[in-house]
């Protein structure tokens, strides 16, 4: 059993930036592929990004490519979003979710295992 736990979402102008954390309990993070994902009010979930066990493989959506980052600290069993220029469009709970070894990097949310809470993240003037 994997605990996720995000932080770091808050209410940011348009144009700021914000990283968000996700935390993981457990010894095998390391092991583990990690995503973020966000949901608007009324939409669905969506993919934002992920990473392989190791960070060497990342990919991320279209619409966040170029503005934000996925990264990975093993030793703290943390996983990072670093969000810059963002837009009022990126207003959303902010998901992490976390699977065990794959064979491509996970783009699904049925291809997870495991979630965290959500953290909320609202881009206003």
């Amino acid at each position: 059993q994997v605990r996720l736990v995000e932080s770091g979402g808050g209410l940011v102008q348009p144009g700021g930036s914000l990283r968000l954390s996700c935390t993981a309990s457990g010894r095998t993070f390391s092991s583990y592929y990690m995503g973020w994902f966000r949901q608007a009010p009324g939409q669905e979930r969506k993919f934002q990004a992920t990473i392989d066990w190791s960070g060497g493989r990342i990919a991320y959506a279209d619409s966040v490519k170029g503005r934000f980052t996925i990264s990975r600290d093993n030793a703290k069993n943390t996983v990072y979003l670093q969000m810059n220029n963002l837009k009022p469009e990126d207003t959303a709970v902010y998901y992490c979710a976390a699977r065990s070894a794959y064979n491509r990097l996970p783009a699904r949310q049925e291809e997870y295992d495991y979630w965290g809470q959500g953290t909320q993240v609202t881009v206003s003037s």
